[in-house]
């Protein structure tokens, strides 16, 4: 079924690295990124939860929905007395247009360094 008021969701591979970073401090590194796109919004940036350091990430009650994605819960990331409350997030079970991000985890890039490339 299609709604006109559903924004298009895509779902590609990032053919270049993405480190993502805090302070110097490297949370995730991969050559495996996927990149989702939805309606007018930035991009986004998924990486693979086993190229993600999760020793830097504590797991938080945080949660919310998206219509578009289904139930996303989230992690604060620490590292060198520093902590970003909620700033990685992930869908476990995201609807069939977001499948492909089961199993990532994505990171707020005005929160985080995200290199690309």
């Amino acid at each position: 079924m299609s709604n006109a008021a559903t924004p298009t969701i895509t779902v590609e591979r990032e053919t270049r690295p993405v480190i993502v970073l805090m302070n110097d401090n490297i949370i995730a590194s991969t050559k495996e990124a996927l990149i989702l796109k939805e309606g007018n919004r930035a991009p986004v940036y998924y990486i693979p939860k086993e190229h993600v350091a999760m020793e830097f990430l504590l797991p938080t009650d945080h949660h919310t929905t998206c219509p578009h994605k289904g139930e996303a819960r989230y992690w604060t990331i620490t590292g060198q007395g520093r902590a970003v409350e909620n700033g990685a997030w992930a869908y476990d079970n995201p609807h069939e247009a977001a499948s492909a991000i089961a199993g990532h985890l994505s990171f707020y890039p005005d929160k985080l360094r995200i290199e690309v490339g």
